[in-house]
C-alpha cells in the first residue's frame, strides 16, 4: 500500500477521506471544549500526516494547552505532519516516527486526555483490535476520550467495535456514519490500567491484505 498516495485524497473535501476527516475534526473540536481546564495530553496513533488533529489545532482557542505526539512510521508522511507544525507555529506538538503499534512509543505522552485512533481498525485483524482496544486504558488519563474510525464495507465490524468498547469500560458518546466509514467517540469510564512498556496492541496488516477483494474493487473505480 503507497500511505503516501493514500492522503492525497484528504485534500478532497467531496472524497470519503475528506468527508471522514470533517466529522472527526468536529469530534476532536467537541473533546477539545469539553476537556477539564489546564493542560490536556493528546496522542494519535498512526497518525500519518496528522489532518485530524493538525487542522483543529492550530485555530482552537486551547490551543496552548494542548500538547500532542503523534506516532507514525512512515517517515514521508511524518516528515509531512513536521512540517505542518512548524507553519503553524504548534512548538507544543511532536511526532514520533516510530512503530505505534508498540506501547513504548508513548513513553512521556501519557496519560493521554484525548486518543485518536484513526484510519487503523480496518487495517488489523478483529483480534486486534479487541487486543488495541482492551490495552487502551493503558494510555489513557481517567474519563479520557477515544475517537476512532472504521470503513462499512461488509462485514461490518462497527458493531462489534462498538460492543467492545463498551465491554472494556467505555461510554459511548457518539457514533456517526460518515460512508463508507463510521467514526465512534468513546469515553474511559472503568479506571485507567498502569502503563507499561513492551505491550504489543497491533499488528497491522493492511486492508489490502485483510481485504483483498474488496480491494481490487477499489482500485478499478
Amino acid at each position: 500500500m503507497d500511505w503516501r498516495a493514500w492522503h492525497e485524497d484528504y485534500a478532497d473535501p467531496e472524497s470519503a477521506l475528506g468527508r471522514r476527516l470533517a466529522v472527526v475534526q468536529r469530534q476532536v473540536r467537541h473533546a477539545l471544549d469539553d476537556a477539564p481546564p489546564g493542560p490536556v495530553r493528546v496522542i494519535s496513533v498512526c497518525a500519518g500526516q496528522g489532518h485530524d488533529l493538525l487542522g483543529v489545532l492550530a485555530e482552537h482557542p486551547r490551543c496552548e494547552q494542548v500538547t500532542a505526539r503523534l506516532v507514525e512510521l512512515d517517515e514521508h508522511n511524518a516528515t509531512q505532519a513536521q512540517a505542518t507544525i512548524r507553519e503553524a507555529g504548534l512548538a507544543q506538538v511532536e511526532v514520533a516516527i516510530a512503530d505505534a503499534s508498540i506501547t513504548d512509543a508513548y513513553v512521556g505522552a501519557v496519560p493521554a486526555d484525548l486518543v485518536l485512533v484513526c484510519g487503523v481498525f480496518g487495517n488489523i485483524s478483529r483480534a486486534d483490535i479487541a487486543s488495541t482496544i482492551a490495552n487502551l486504558p493503558r494510555l489513557t488519563a481517567p474519563a479520557a476520550t477515544v475517537i476512532w474510525t472504521r470503513h462499512r464495507h461488509p462485514p461490518d465490524a462497527t458493531p462489534y467495535i462498538r460492543e467492545t468498547f463498551a465491554r472494556e469500560g467505555f461510554e459511548e458518546l457518539a457514533f456517526e456514519d460518515s460512508p463508507p466509514f463510521g467514526v465512534g467517540v468513546n469515553r474511559l469510564d472503568a479506571p485507567p490500567k498502569p502503563f507499561e512498556r513492551c505491550v504489543r496492541l497491533f499488528e497491522f496488516v493492511g486492508y489490502d491484505v485483510l481485504e483483498p477483494e474488496f480491494h481490487a474493487r477499489a482500485s478499478r473505480g
